[in-house]
């Protein structure tokens, strides 16, 4: 009897231990998922804080930039703005000198040249930044619009004396828009030309890459320095801006190759040295990569 009652109070507090056990596992289950859904809910607050931050501070980043943009427009324009009310007055003051009113007559003729290029450069490139940006891609013969590209800058070369070189592989293709890629080479090619010296050569290049294709635009010019290689894509940017006026630069030209490119699918880089050239390169997907692939 004494055994059996043992036994029976050994087993009731086995249970009450087990019992125990059982409420204590139970509650830390409760207590980790109560800890658990707070710090999920702890996270997803956070997660909607940064969100609605990111956003304010995204918005506040398009305003800056927005800002930025109508500063530079502006001062941009007052150069041939102001140019032209010079030379109206002085055009004005020379009315019995028939010479000099032909002379500033020509600088004015070519102040106006260069506020409507500017002018037209900021419309395509917000086109390029927006929506209308957008484009239905058609298959380009890429050597087509090189030829082109090169056609609208043969004047400018021939007046400084400067050779245009091309090596164009034929029956290369990318998916894109025909306008759009001539006025992106057209714009190195103008560069290449205006920031080197007379009696130089500007290369223009197309050749396989892989799954690419790439369009290289080779001057002999002045070259960049390194510190302002990353910056020349950047709007109103100008390495040296004596010379970019003087040759009838906008700073907007690499900014507007550079959006092309990328409404390509591809990119544009630069290689620089100073005193011994320049090279920029388009990189864009090859639209028959096994067709066009070279061992």
């Amino acid at each position: 009897i004494m055994a059996n009652a043992q036994a029976e109070a050994t087993k009731a507090a086995n249970d009450a231990q087990l019992s125990d056990l059982q409420v204590q596992r139970a509650a830390q289950t409760n207590t980790v998922r109560a800890m658990s859904a707070y710090v999920i809910g702890f996270v997803v607050l956070v997660a909607g804080v940064l969100t609605i931050l990111f956003a304010a501070e995204t918005e506040r980043q398009a305003s800056a930039l927005k800002s930025e943009f109508v500063a530079n427009v502006s001062h941009e324009l007052k150069t041939p703005v102001g140019g032209l009310r010079l030379l109206a007055e002085a055009v004005e003051e020379a009315h019995d000198d028939p010479r000099a009113v032909v002379r500033f007559a020509g600088r004015m003729r070519t102040e106006a040249e260069r506020l409507g290029q500017l002018v037209q450069e900021i419309i395509d490139l917000s086109r390029l930044q927006s929506e209308q940006g957008q484009f239905a891609p058609v298959l380009i013969d890429l050597a087509k619009a090189a030829n082109d590209a090169l056609d609208r800058t043969r004047i400018a070369a021939e007046s400084k004396d400067i050779d245009l070189i091309s090596i164009i592989e034929p029956e290369l293709a990318v998916y894109g828009d025909h306008e759009l890629l001539v006025t992106a080479i057209g714009n190195l090619l103008r560069n290449a030309v205006n920031y080197s010296d007379s009696r130089t050569r500007v290369t223009l290049t197309t050749k396989v890459a892989g799954e690419f294709v790439e369009i290289a635009v080779s001057d002999n010019g002045l070259g960049i320095p390194l510190e302002d290689q990353e910056r020349v894509f950047e709007r109103f940017y100008r390495v040296d801006s004596a010379r970019s006026r003087a040759t009838g630069g906008t700073g907007l030209g690499l900014a507007i190759v550079k959006h092309i490119s990328e409404n390509h699918g591809g990119t544009v880089t630069v290689w620089s040295k100073p005193h011994y050239g320049s090279t920029f390169t388009i990189r864009l997907p090859n639209a028959n990569p096994t067709e066009g692939a070279r061992p």
